[in-house]
Parts: structure tokens; C-alpha cells; sequence
């Protein structure tokens, strides 16, 4: 028999396995979009003349920052006096060609065909010529055209930005290591129920939860269920009644809490039916200490501004605290057609009686900004 001494040797000479790689010269394009809303069109008309522009915020397209130039009176006093004129300039990023197509949005968010403009491709550099349509559309037009609501419009611009060649390392790694998917896990075992020992009965229902977890994502539930409650702590049979709050508000709280995700719509909810579910969910994660989903509702919530909504969010914004709604529905009202409208409603008129001192900072912002 061979030795164990020769056996190791013979396995010192097995040739290594064969190593692969793999490599790629890469090309082609980038897109992005940025939409650009004006609120207040006939402020920003009054306010700048013709050649004055107001700039967008900046955004990210191709590892590059772009920016967009508003003009409601157009750029130029030859030929674009009578026009919206929105152009694109590079603001940061080493020069590169791109091209850029501005569409005027319709009421349910979509390009309007007949006032879509492309730039072609063009080369763009920092501090060098934005590209645009300088008569892009006519004010007369777009004020008949029923595209513009409550005094404001959204331009789209698509930008499409050439990539210069470049070379990728593609050797497939030797490891193949999964995405996180410990949110899956958590929902499943609050689907199951399994080892829950806490019920929560909401508005008639029984729903099943552990304790350790919500004590964790929420100082409320902490202190409720480990504080007052803590002498019940070990029994496996707590249950907790919950008042003033719908069985499916309570459920998509619970459904955050476990995957730090708000829960799919299964239906397609109408609008108005979307704009309550955010509202009351914003109230229950301010109840609960639940920062997070507090602004995740209270982004959603800003979507559903408009004339009939603004004063009922104004007050759901100074109850909860909630700044960045309150500024947008500030912003929403600095247009004095929109807001001697508004003023006019049965909404505006209780906000009055019930949060007199928001009015009066209301009033306070917009003179300032009319003075500006």
C-alpha cells in the first residue's frame, strides 16, 4: 500500500483548476426624467419678464447634474415674447452629448403629444449653452388648453445621455451571495401568527402580533406592553383593545412594523380612497412614535394637494406637526387666484374657527412672498 506521505504528494501535483474570467467593453445610453411643476403659473407670469427665468432644483442623470430654466414669458423679446421657453443646462459632470425631450403633462400625469419637444442630440458643458425649445408653447395656448389646474402645469423633461466606452470586469463571482430577505421572513411570521402572544382587538377583530418585535420598532408599544402591562408580560394570552382606529389602519401599521415597507394596494383604490387610507395611517404612526412611516404617509399625502383638500391638510399638518406637508400646502397657496378660492370654502372656513394662529401665519407667508 502506498504511504499517506505519497498520497499527500500526488495531490500537491493535481494542476489547479482552470480559473475563469470574462470582460465587456460596454456602451450606449442613460435615460432619466426630471418634472418640473409650476404652481402658481400666473404669479410666476406676473413676476418675471420676458428673459427672467426661475431654475429647478437639480438632478441626476449619467453620473452627471443637469438643471432646468423656466422662462413664462420666454427667453427671448425675438420670436418667444409670447411663449413658455424651458431649456436644459449641464451644471456638473465632464462634457457629454445628450439629448432632451420637454413634454407639457396632461391632468392624469401623461406627455401631451401635440406639445412634446426633442433638442436632438447636443453637446452639453458646465457653464456652456442650455438647449430648449425657446417657444415651446404658446401662453394663450396652454391657458385654453385645459392642461393647466388650480393656476398650475408639469413640464417633462427626458434626458438621454451618451455613455463613452468603457470596460467591465464580468467574471461571475465565486460566491453568489442572496439579497437581504429578512422583511420576508418577518411578514410571513406576522401572517402566520406563529408564537404571537399579544391580541389586539380592533374594531370588532382579533389580530395576532409579538411583543418583542413591536416593542422594538415603537417606544409607545414598549412602554404599553412592557411598562403598565408588565406584570401580564409572561402570559401568552394578552390582549389589548385598541380604540378609534379601522382593523385595516391597524393591519398596515402592523404590516411597517415587521417589513419597514408599506403593504401593495390589492385593489386599485380611487384617489380619494388613497388620500383617507394615507391620512388616517399618518395619524396612527404619530400615535405610535413611528417616524418613518409618518413621513412616508406624509409624502404621499403632499401628491393629493389641490383646492379641495388644502385646508383639511393644513389642519392635519399643524395637529401631527408635520412641516414638510404644511410648507406644501403653503407653497400650493401662494397663487392669489387659488387662494381666494380656496378661502371661499366650507374647509377654509373651519380651519379658521379651529387653528386661527395657522391662518394668520398663512397670511404672514404669502404678503411676504408677494412682496418678495
Amino acid at each position: 500500500m502506498p504511504s499517506s506521505a505519497a498520497t499527500g504528494g500526488s495531490d500537491l501535483l493535481r494542476p489547479p483548476p482552470p480559473y475563469s474570467s470574462a470582460s465587456a467593453i460596454v456602451g450606449g445610453t442613460v435615460t432619466g426624467h426630471h418634472i418640473l411643476q409650476i404652481d402658481g403659473y400666473s404669479y410666476t407670469k406676473e413676476k418675471l419678464p420676458n428673459g427672467k427665468y426661475i431654475l429647478s432644483r437639480s438632478f441626476k442623470v449619467g453620473d452627471h447634474q443637469w438643471q432646468l430654466s423656466y422662462f413664462p414669458n420666454g427667453a427671448s423679446r425675438y420670436g418667444d415674447a409670447d411663449f413658455v421657453s424651458v431649456f436644459l443646462y449641464l451644471v456638473e459632470g465632464q462634457p457629454v452629448k445628450a439629448r432632451a425631450t420637454f413634454s407639457l403633462l396632461d391632468r392624469a400625469g401623461k406627455p401631451v403629444p401635440s406639445y412634446t419637444r426633442d433638442t436632438g442630440m447636443r453637446d452639453f458643458a458646465v457653464g456652456g449653452s442650455g438647449f430648449g425649445p425657446g417657444d415651446f408653447i404658446k401662453r394663450k395656448l396652454l391657458e385654453k388648453s385645459g392642461h393647466v389646474r388650480d393656476d398650475g402645469f408639469a413640464i417633462r423633461c427626458d434626458v438621454t445621455v451618451v455613455m463613452e466606452l468603457r470596460t467591465e470586469d464580468r467574471t461571475p463571482p465565486l460566491v453568489e451571495v442572496t439579497p437581504p430577505d429578512l422583511h420576508r421572513h418577518l411578514g410571513g411570521l406576522l401572517e402566520s401568527g406563529d408564537g404571537a402572544d399579544v391580541t389586539f382587538r380592533v374594531a370588532g377583530e382579533d389580530v395576532r402580533a409579538h411583543r418583542y418585535i413591536l416593542a422594538a420598532r415603537s417606544p409607545v408599544f414598549k412602554a404599553e406592553l412592557f411598562g403598565q402591562m408588565k406584570e401580564s408580560s409572561s402570559s401568552s394570552n394578552t390582549v389589548v383593545n385598541v380604540d378609534d382606529m379601522e382593523a385595516e389602519v391597524f393591519r398596515a401599521l402592523l404590516a411597517f412594523i415587521y417589513t419597514d415597507a408599506l403593504p401593495e394596494t390589492k385593489t386599485k383604490a380611487k384617489q380619494e380612497d388613497e388620500l383617507v387610507i394615507a391620512q388616517h395611517l399618518l395619524v396612527v404612526a404619530d400615535r405610535y412614535g413611528m417616524e418613518r412611516l409618518k413621513l412616508l404617509c406624509e409624502e404621499k399625502v403632499v401628491e393629493f394637494i389641490d383646492r379641495g383638500s388644502v385646508a383639511t391638510l393644513m389642519a392635519l399638518a399643524e395637529q401631527h406637526h408635520c412641516h414638510g406637508l404644511k410648507g406644501a400646502c403653503f407653497r400650493f397657496l401662494e397663487s392669489k387666484e387659488t387662494l381666494n378660492a380656496v378661502m371661499a370654502t366650507d374647509g377654509f372656513l373651519h380651519l379658521m374657527r379651529s387653528c386661527p394662529s395657522l391662518v394668520k401665519d398663512l397670511v404672514f407667508r404669502v404678503a411676504d412672498s408677494h412682496f418678495q
